[in-house]
């Protein structure tokens, strides 16, 4: 099966987000202290089951590793064991599951940098495939998560060209490790993201796919940024203008990617909650996710688990972790194309 392929089969996905790739400011913090550091409780199965039966068929597990590194960069075993774990929940659920790094502190994508951060993706990226290199097709390796120059004037708007030239470099270091692992990630399925895993034209342009085969693009899309994304609560009203920006970031996606015929996974989106919008947000996941439909891309919800908050927080939770229901089942539907 081609990457297009491949991708072509996938359904929507949820990211089980603030959970692994939380942030517990403590010394040597145990698998469970991270993973709800964030406010979230413990990952159980049964969420997950909830999840599936849903409609989404592939589990985004954002992960960070730094925090679960002895000095030699060795990853401590429960942590490993940990996220196995929650691999297997999705896996035995018939889900496809992408596992990667996430929020690591250690990738700053500058010249400079660059000889440190591919030793350490190098070793840590050894570690996991070879622990899951008997897994099957459907688990999916992910090279890193957002990779950008992190306090910069040039983090969010498609960085420099130092910055995109690392973050290329850094791909080709993760391809060629987790190939070098053998057993199934000889051919497994690899996504990498460019810049920031950026929309913005230039991150988009500037931007080569490893050497190598059976390796998929990976973006993030919350488009239009401003009903989306942004902390404006009173731009909370879905408007038939910004069907044009989302057709704006297909033909994009299309132009740089998929006429090349590279595909594309949507590895984040969402519209966040303002003011109790569901219905706005509603219309924002049917349009957009048609269009997505419409190039072959497959989008991931970014679920952090939050259902509330002020200006100050970025609500997209969906499902509520606690009680199993689904906090917003019109935007799930709507997500998933079951309505």
């Amino acid at each position: 099966m081609t990457p297009c392929e491949y991708v072509q089969k996938l359904g929507q996905g949820w990211n089980l987000g603030d959970t692994l790739d939380a942030r517990a400011r403590i010394e040597n913090p145990t698998p469970s202290q991270q993973e709800t550091a964030w406010h979230n409780p413990v990952t159980t199965e049964a969420m997950i089951k909830k999840v599936k039966s849903a409609g989404f068929e592939v589990l985004r597990i954002p992960t960070t590793w730094c925090w679960h590194l002895e000095a030699d960069h060795t990853i401590k075993k429960p942590w490993l064991a940990r996220v196995n774990e929650i691999v297997d929940y999705g896996i035995n659920n018939g889900m496809t599951v992408i596992l990667n790094m996430h929020h690591e502190n250690w990738h700053f994508p500058s010249d400079e940098n660059y000889p440190a951060a591919s030793s350490i993706l190098k070793k840590v990226w050894t570690q996991i495939a070879t622990h899951f290199a008997d897994y099957g097709d459907n688990l999916i390796l992910e090279s890193m998560n957002e990779p950008r120059k992190t306090g910069t004037d040039v983090e969010w708007i498609g960085g420099d060209a130092e910055g995109r030239r690392v973050v290329m470099k850094l791909n080709q270091d993760f391809v060629d490790t987790v190939r070098a692992t053998g057993g199934n990630n000889a051919t497994r399925m690899l996504l990498v993201p460019n810049y920031a895993a950026s929309c913005e034209e230039i991150a988009m342009s500037d931007f080569e796919m490893p050497k190598g085969e059976n390796i998929i693009m990976s973006l993030h899309g919350y488009i239009p940024y401003d009903f989306a994304l942004g902390n404006d609560y009173s731009i909370n009203t879905w408007k038939e203008d910004y069907e044009r920006d989302i057709d704006n970031l297909f033909a994009r996606i299309h132009k740089y990617f998929l006429s090349k015929n590279i595909p594309v996974i949507m590895g984040e989106c969402g519209a966040r909650n303002k003011h109790n919008n569901e219905t706005e947000r509603e219309k924002w996941a049917k349009y957009y996710t048609s269009k997505a439909r419409e190039h072959g891309v497959p989008c991931i919800w970014w679920d952090n688990g939050r259902l509330e908050g002020d200006e100050k927080t970025e609500i997209f939770g969906l499902l509520n972790r606690r009680t199993l229901e689904w906090a917003f089942p019109a935007i799930v539907q709507a997500f998933v194309n079951r309505g």
